[in-house]
């Protein structure tokens, strides 16, 4: 066990991250069966020693000069127009509310994975059918649908559930905008991985981080390395099978907020926090959508953006080419199902909280919407795998392209302006007055 994960678990999805990364991973499936912890520990240190196969067709650095080397080059930089502007900081942080707070319900077995047979999607579907609501999902999940009687499922997060929400429930997807808020409130843009990491120490328990970030804060308990440098690579890297996966893509949307107008450096910003945790396309998802809610507050059109956005990534990544894929595919699909269909067909296999398929999702749904909040967000969450880092991450884009205007009333009167967030001073917080502070911070950036 390390930090009450089985070793054999990390083992495993270090198996499937070494394939993903392009290694060619001998059959580990005899030795498994059997292996106590030190064959398991063997086994991870020989993948870790793999080497990218010569075949692999992609190129994915780490390090930021060679990320934006291997990028298209990302020259976009506009000063926001005062005129509407709060609306826009209010938007985005109620927009990413909303979308938490509306695929919560949907975060667990078997709405986000599938059960088996049928696609998280699918299962979604069943449960909007069988209370007689919209799917996708246009409104907060209720508590009731005949696929309890019919399959035994049940929805999540009661505090969540439309019948029963009074105000933003605590979760990760919020947590970190905090964090976001209180980082660039302390250091601007100038703050390094380290400080990250001594901001998760501080305002953090380690029940509060999830797969790769609580990989990281374990490997910062026991990391007994002086030198900075090495020590964040510890922390990211040591037995953490999880270093694609989208904890760092739901951390940075306040760096989108401080950085308005200038996506280039909002995702260095973003990397900067990523770096901590993840790595590769783990990082590149993070860097895309910091630049992608800094495009949106100068914006109008959201393919824009999104081509924006496009250009911090490197061009011979897994992830460009599956952004890419989407884009060009959300473009030709009719239908939320349609694009459900081609993008679980894609990423079968994935986890249902890897970066890829997750980021797809939400450029699908952004794409899709047609500058509709609650067509994008309900898209988003109908898509299963990661529902409510996908609502958040599209609602946090729509409210800042559109303002705090296009999120109807029937989704944000519910939450009485009132987010617990778990986190010192911030539980509970007005949401008004957290998008106020991000607003003042960046109307007195020099």
């Amino acid at each position: 066990m390390i930090g009450g994960i089985p070793l054999k678990e990390l083992v495993e999805n270090e198996i499937i991250e070494r394939q993903q990364e392009g290694c060619e991973v001998p059959d580990y499936t005899e030795r498994l069966k059997n292996a106590d912890n030190d064959e398991l520990l063997k086994i991870y240190d020989e993948l870790d020693a793999l080497e990218i196969s010569e075949n692999f067709p992609f190129n994915e650095p780490d390090n930021l000069e060679e990320i934006l080397k291997e990028s298209d080059g990302c020259d976009y930089k506009k000063i926001p127009e005062s005129e509407g502007l709060f609306s826009k900081f209010y938007g985005a942080w109620l927009g990413r509310i909303v979308g938490c707070i509306m695929g919560k319900p949907f975060e667990k077995y078997p709405f986000g994975a599938g059960d088996g047979t049928l696609d998280g999607w699918q299962c979604i579907k069943l449960w909007q059918e069988g209370n007689g609501e919209k799917f996708p999902p246009e409104d907060y999940i209720s508590v009731n649908s005949t696929a309890k009687e019919q399959f035994g499922w049940e929805s999540g997060c009661p505090d969540s559930q439309k019948e029963n929400i009074t105000f933003a429930e605590s979760d990760d997807d919020i947590r970190y905008l905090v964090l976001g808020l209180l980082i660039n409130e302390k250091f601007g843009n100038n703050f390094t991985p380290n400080d990250v990491a001594n901001m998760w120490h501080t305002y953090l328990t380690k029940n509060m981080v999830f797969t790769a970030e609580y990989i990281a804060m374990l490997n910062s308990y026991v990391c007994e390395i002086k030198d900075k440098k090495e020590q964040i690579e510890f922390c990211r890297k040591h037995h953490n099978p999880f270093r694609e996966w989208i904890g760092a893509q739901i951390r940075v949307d306040h760096y989108g907020y401080y950085n308005a107008g200038d996506p280039l450096t909002a995702a260095k910003s973003a990397f900067n926090d990523a770096y901590f945790s993840h790595a590769k396309n783990g990082i590149y998802g993070a860097m895309f959508f910091a630049a992608l809610i800094a495009t949106a507050f100068t914006e109008k059109d959201i393919e824009k953006c999104i081509e924006t956005a496009l250009k911090v990534v490197p061009k011979k990544s897994r992830f460009y080419d599956d952004i890419s894929f989407t884009i060009e595919s959300a473009k030709q699909c009719k239908t939320a199902e349609e694009l459900y269909e081609i993008l679980w067909k894609k990423f079968r296999g994935f986890s249902c909280v890897h970066t890829n398929n997750n980021a797809c999702v939400c450029v699908g749904a952004l794409i899709m919407s047609k500058d509709d909040f609650v067509k994008a967000v309900s898209i988003a969450v109908g898509a299963g795998w990661d529902t409510d880092c996908n609502g958040a991450t599209v609602g946090s884009v729509m409210g800042a392209l559109l303002g705090t205007e296009s999120i109807p009333d029937y989704l944000s009167a519910p939450l009485n302006d009132t987010l617990y967030s778990s986190v010192i001073n911030f539980h509970p917080a007005s949401i008004r007055e957290c998008a106020e502070r991000s607003y003042k911070l960046f109307m007195e950036k020099e």
